[in-house]
């Protein structure tokens, strides 16, 4: 009998529901996946393998990329309009003050799956207008043992990852940890990661309770990208330092329960503690004034405790004689976050460090709190033996407030209340036993984050992280996604890496939420405001084919991501720019930083249980420059490119493993984003001249060639008892 894959559909679990009933490209990766490919965090591993995800790497730093899907963005950057959710184990990580994902706040090597689930799904909740992504962690029962990994290599990277799980009687465990040092490819960008994740759980027959804590402590160091006459060099900064500072206490309690294998009953109550801090060097963008410093550094410091939980039933008797799975939920979700900003004036030296010119001034000073509740269901009724109907609707309640702290802006406090109710429906016919065909319409909401809210206003721009003023309110951004496509694995290969996939979408955004370009000399910043209608049409192709020893993957996704309404920006660096310094983007436009075709190839090849190679081939086509939205700025357009990677490992004996992996192997020139902004370094050796500065494209160019060698020891056979 052909085993039968199954997915999660609603953020805590379920009986699960069979990939062939699901109405959605829903695709899965293993945490094997990650290690075989040696992935440095989860977004390069994304970046490598689903269809519809590129990554840029506009801080060249490698664990604050910004990550794509469908034309909708998941990024650690506030001001980055965020559409997707990220979810670990149940628990939605998206910061509460920008909704911001930080990618190094999860540790690969505790990652057991993932699901990358498309659409507008409202079951997940606000802000899911491209999709979700759905991380599950390892336990004991599925990784015993004991395990040593230490990596060492270019860029002066340094890494010790560890693991050790186990069981004994009705209680396992597992913990992991990782130290990661590295120096950067480009200058003053060293990364210091230091991450700690546990579990512990007590199983009986029918009942699961368990407990995780994830910690960390996380020092990261950018660049900014550079001026394109700056690229000649490419390590080297445009200004220094940008650093940032991330301390997490993350714990998450889980409770499950089953009665006779039809009704599941799941809980979960979380808290996640965040302290983030960081300072970030500015030109300053109007160095004529009289008695300006020719540049400022911020330090922001953002606190955030959150908490919430959830409760969740599934039923799954016969519904008049047909098979019927029902789940029902309730969540609340609970943040509050204090924002201090400090000034301070700066000079400039020949390699364009800012050091200080005088004491910090406090700027910004709120306390916000956001408060989500949500109520869902969701329904799948198989018809017939080859027909599943699922319905599902989520009613969403949201409160933001916000309360100036320093007494200067009182005009900044205020609350914000959204509400809707987000419906969806699909359809999955079974062709035949290996080949599925799926349709579905869903909608969801993304409510504007504090960090929006507060920054709205064109005639007061802000530059991010955001000084803060009295902003006109922002509306709810609301998401349409219509989905149609088919799949299945051929029968007769016997394997799971056999399959074939097709996949066409629609999204439309009404009322989309915008980081519009201030025109001032700091390339960030600007402000939010609602634009109207953009559009995420796209095609998804995939295909796996064993041939023997050999397996080969490949996709393809094309995805046009557009504006629909029309709107007036201030681009004062765009070369269409009238006198004002505006430019005028019309329906159709091109939004920026989304390429169109991404082309993602992955070969391995395993010869012996001990020998294992393995090459991965990312090809994306060109994308537009951030404040070029008219697609009509000169060197607006960033060229297209193809990075090759690959990775070996050869198993000695039971205890010893050696590895290895190359990135970027012909060594590719390439940038994988851009945006508009002017250059104040274009003096003798990219000194300083201010008078001298003018209107420039900026790029973030990817990562030159580098290797690296691995050594794994297993303690005893690899097992624990």
């Amino acid at each position: 009998m052909p085993s039968i894959e199954v997915v999660g559909t609603t953020p805590l679990p379920g009986f699960g529901t069979p990939l062939a009933e699901v109405p959605g490209n829903v695709q899965v990766f293993t945490g094997r996946d990650i290690a075989r490919q040696r992935a440095t965090n989860l977004a390069e591993f994304l970046d490598a393998n689903p269809s519809s995800v590129n990554v840029n790497s506009a801080t060249g730093n490698p664990f604050q990329s910004d990550v794509n899907f469908r034309g909708f963005t998941a990024s650690p950057l506030l001001g980055t309009p965020q559409g997707l959710s990220v979810f670990v184990d149940g628990v939605r990580i998206n910061e509460p003050f920008g909704d911001v994902v930080n990618w190094d706040l999860i540790p690969t090597s505790a990652i057991a799956s993932i699901q990358v689930i498309p659409g507008t799904n409202p079951i997940f909740g606000l802000n899911t207008l491209g999709g979700a992504l759905a991380v599950y962690t390892k336990n004991g029962i599925t990784d015993p043992g004991t395990r040593l990994d230490a990596t060492a290599g270019a860029f002066g990277r340094r890494a010790l990852a560890w693991e050790t799980g186990g069981s004994r009687d009705a209680v396992d465990w597992f913990v992991t940890g990782n130290l990661f040092d590295e120096d950067g490819w480009r200058e003053h960008s060293p990364s210091r990661v230091r991450q700690l994740f546990a579990k512990i759980r007590h199983l009986t027959d029918d009942t699961e309770l368990g407990v995780s804590v994830s910690l960390a402590d996380n020092t990261l160091d950018g660049t900014q990208a550079l001026p394109v006459s700056m690229l000649d060099r490419p390590p080297q900064a445009y200004t220094w330092p940008d650093t940032t500072q991330n301390r997490l206490a993350f714990v998450n309690a889980r409770a499950l329960h089953a009665f006779d294998n039809v009704a599941l009953v799941a809980a979960n109550a979380y808290y996640r503690g965040l302290r983030s801090d960081g300072v970030n060097s500015n030109v300053n963008g109007d160095p004529d004034a009289p008695g300006a410093p020719p540049a400022f550094n911020v330090a922001s410091a953002i606190d955030t405790r959150g908490g919430g939980a959830s409760l969740q039933l599934t039923l799954t008797p016969d519904l008049a004689g047909h098979r019927n799975s029902l789940t029902v939920g309730v969540a609340a979700d609970l943040g509050a976050t204090g924002f201090r900003q400090s000034e301070q004036p700066a000079a400039i030296t020949t390699d364009r460090e800012t050091p200080a010119a005088g004491g910090y001034t406090k700027t910004t000073d709120v306390d916000t709190q956001s408060r989500h509740y949500g109520i869902y269901a969701i329904d799948t009724l198989s018809l017939y033996d080859r027909v599943a109907v699922t319905v599902s609707a989520r009613y969403n309640a949201a409160r933001i407030r916000i309360e100036d702290r320093s007494g200067e802006t009182p005009a900044l406090n205020g609350t914000h209340d959204y509400r809707r109710l987000n419906p969806a429906a699909g359809l999955t016919y079974e062709w035949t036993n290996s080949a599925m065909l799926y349709a579905n319409w869903s909608e969801g909401m993304r409510v504007p984050s504090p960090v929006e809210l507060t920054c709205a206003d064109p005639a007061a721009p802000c530059t991010l992280p955001n000084i803060f003023v009295a902003d006109p309110p922002l509306k709810p951004v609301i998401g349409t996604t219509i989905e149609a496509g088919a799949r299945g694995r051929p029968m007769a290969a016997g394997r799971a890496d056999s399959f074939w996939s097709v996949a066409v979408y629609r999204t439309e955004l009404r009322d989309d939420i915008q980081f519009v370009s201030a025109g001032s000399g700091a390339a960030n910043a600007g402000y939010f405001q609602n634009i109207g209608r953009t559009r995420r049409i796209g095609v998804e192709l995939g295909a796996g084919v064993p041939l023997g020893p050999l397996t080969i993957a490949a996709r393809y996704s094309y995805t046009r991501a557009t504006f629909e309404s029309g709107f007036r920006e201030n681009s004062p660096n765009n070369s269409t720019a009238g006198a004002d310094g505006a430019i005028d983007v019309r329906a159709g436009n091109r939004i920026p930083a989304i390429p169109a075709h991404v082309i993602k190839l992955r070969a391995d090849w395993i010869p012996t249980t001990a020998f294992a190679l393995g090459a991965t081939l990312v090809a994306a086509g060109p994308q537009y420059a951030r404040g070029d939205e008219n697609n009509r700025d000169a060197g607006g357009r960033v060229p297209g490119y193809a990075v090759v990677g690959l990775d070996a490992r050869y198993r000695i004996d039971a205890q010893w493993e050696v590895s290895g992996n190359v990135a970027n192997l012909f060594g590719a020139r390439y940038q994988n984003f851009g945006i508009l902004g002017t250059n104040f370094f274009r003096g003798p050796g990219n000194t300083y001249a201010p008078d001298l500065a003018a209107p420039e494209g900026f790029r973030a160019r990817g990562a030159p060639l580098g290797a690296w060698i691995g050594v794994r020891y297993a303690f005893g056979e690899g097992r624990a008892s």
